[in-house]
């Protein structure tokens, strides 16, 4: 694709980047894409007016540092209520099921919500996606420092993760539009998530009750939206979104159909004076073209889940989809079902609560770090000793390092709770369990991305969903479970599925490269008629 370079260009009339393959009989039996935007060429060095990757560096570390504060404000969110949990409910005259429902819709939601965001960044932009979802998150904020009932605070939570959302949405991208690739992940990495929420809302609840966590969110994401009102500038550009193309080809073969609504818009605006304005250079087509400025893309242009089906249905996906939900699942439900026992069993208070909890945050951040980085070092590895050919399933290898360790270390949790031994103990417990669960949730989440290529987006995506999904479900069903068996068989439990999950790790190393093969093939039947 090539976008001459214009000095006159504004993004309100931007250069036109032709759209290849619009009506072209050629490509209707082309190997397997999850959609369209997979067989448009490259976008990433198309050039555009005011290129967010030409901006200076002092412009591009604002916009960072925005984005950085966004990400850790949706971070905070999430686990900042945790240590308060008792105290809510004393307050609120709750039960263990009613605030299983604060923490269990939001993580659903905060899992299934990105999807709507990621859509809206592609067709309105990564500001207008930002500002709207603090608008919607500063209000649930204050609704909730405030809420006087248990079901105030649960409809408050879900509006809530709905804002909080976005910057886990769209921050991968909007890092993407100003870094080139080998920048790009290294920025990426500075929004790892922030294991201060508990320690944080621990201390707020016990200098000021539990609604001061919601006082300081409503605090931090006011300054955030005033930052991204009048110091962030828009870092997308619609002429290198594939996703925009995409939809923006689609729309242009419909119009372009017998008895579309192209006609009319041709015979209204009569011949483009320019060549430069027709959406689309195809030489075999044929009748009145549409002008960019007569297409308005809406949501409905970009529709995921046909993509999302096409991923959900290859049992490679699947499998690490699920291993990889759960292994997310596991920390959520750990923190909840601990929050608990400390509660109830060590007779702490909320603020010594967010302290051992702080230990569970750093092994998962430092499980994510190592283990990353030393997947890289198996798939370099692996990859000389192939003759530099590659294949994402050497990813997965990077995690049976990891595998030995999980399940011991969660029955070591199980039994250290169960029995009430040394807090020190507790502590050691819980950073081995979220350094060897993030250790291999890293690595499949890796792996996803790269088995899927050219739907990375979707994977993601669908990633987040499974995710979301999976905790919630892990969230709803632990007081129960830990009331009737206890810590110690109820982790130990986990820790067999935990073992399972590792076991179909293994199966996916040895037979998903046949699985992608397989799924690749009946696409391409499929798209031939076959």
């Amino acid at each position: 694709m090539s976008v001459p370079a214009s000095p006159t260009c504004t993004l309100a009339n931007p250069p036109t980047p032709q759209i290849p393959g619009a009506s072209n009989p050629d490509l209707e039996c082309q190997p397997p894409r999850d959609s369209l935007e997979e067989s448009l060429p490259d976008t990433e060095d198309v050039p555009v007016t005011d290129d967010p990757r030409q901006w200076s560096r002092a412009r591009k570390t604002i916009s960072l540092l925005i984005v950085f504060l966004a990400t850790i404000i949706s971070g905070l969110a999430t686990n900042i209520q945790n240590p308060a949990n008792p105290l809510i409910e004393e307050d609120l005259h709750a039960t263990n099921v009613q605030v299983s429902w604060t923490i269990a819709t939001w993580v659903f939601v905060q899992g299934n919500f990105p999807l709507v965001w990621s859509a809206a960044s592609e067709i309105k932009g990564r500001k207008f996606v930002y500002v709207a979802a603090f608008i919607i998150f500063l209000p649930a904020c204050n609704v909730l420092a405030k809420a006087q009932t248990i079901n105030v605070l649960i409809g408050m939570r879900a509006l809530q993760a709905v804002g909080s959302s976005a910057p886990v949405a769209i921050s991968a991208a909007t890092l993407s539009d100003m870094y080139e690739s080998p920048k790009r992940w290294t920025m990426t990495g500075a929004l790892l998530g922030v294991a201060l929420g508990p320690l944080l809302g621990g201390s707020l609840s016990i200098a000021f009750r539990w609604r001061a966590s919601f006082y300081f969110l409503l605090s931090c994401g006011g300054i955030n939206l005033v930052a991204f009102l009048f110091l962030f500038k828009d870092t997308f550009r619609r002429e290198r979104s594939l996703t925009y193309q995409a939809a923006l080809r689609t729309r242009i073969n419909n119009l372009k159909r017998p008895g579309s609504s192209s006609d009319s818009i041709a015979a209204e605006r009569g011949p483009s004076p320019t060549g430069s304005q027709d959406i689309t250079h195809d030489a075999h087509a044929s009748g009145p073209r549409p002008a960019l400025n007569d297409i308005h893309l809406s949501f409905a242009d970009v529709n995921p889940f046909p993509a999302l089906w096409k991923i959900v249905k290859r049992r490679n996906n699947v499998a690490i989809l699920l291993v990889n939900g759960f292994m997310h699942a596991f920390p959520f439900g750990l923190s909840y079902t601990c929050t608990r026992t400390l509660a109830l069993k060590y007779d702490y208070d909320a603020a010594n609560i967010g302290r051992v909890l702080l230990s569970l945050g750093a092994g998962c951040i430092a499980g994510s770090v190592i283990g990353g980085r030393w997947s890289d070092h198996v798939v370099t590895k692996m990859k000389e000793q192939n003759g530099g050919k590659w294949y994402a399933e050497m990813r997965l290898r990077s995690t049976i390092l990891a595998m030995p360790w999980l399940p011991p270390c969660v029955i070591g949790y199980a039994w250290v709770a169960e029995k009430h031994v040394h807090i020190a103990a507790l502590c050691v417990m819980l950073f081995l369990s979220g350094f060897s669960s993030f250790w291999i949730y890293t690595n499949t989440l890796a792996y996803l991305v790269e088995a899927n290529t050219g739907r990375s987006s979707f994977t993601v995506t669908a990633h987040h969903s499974f995710r979301g999904t999976l905790s919630f479900v892990t969230i709803m069903i632990a007081v129960p479970l830990q009331d009737a068996l206890g810590d110690g068989r109820l982790y130990t439990a986990f820790a067999v599925l935990l073992l399972a999950l590792e076991l179909l790790i293994v199966l996916v190393i040895y037979k998903g490269a046949s699985w992608r093969e397989e799924g690749e093939g009946k696409e391409q039947s499929a798209r031939c008629g076959h």
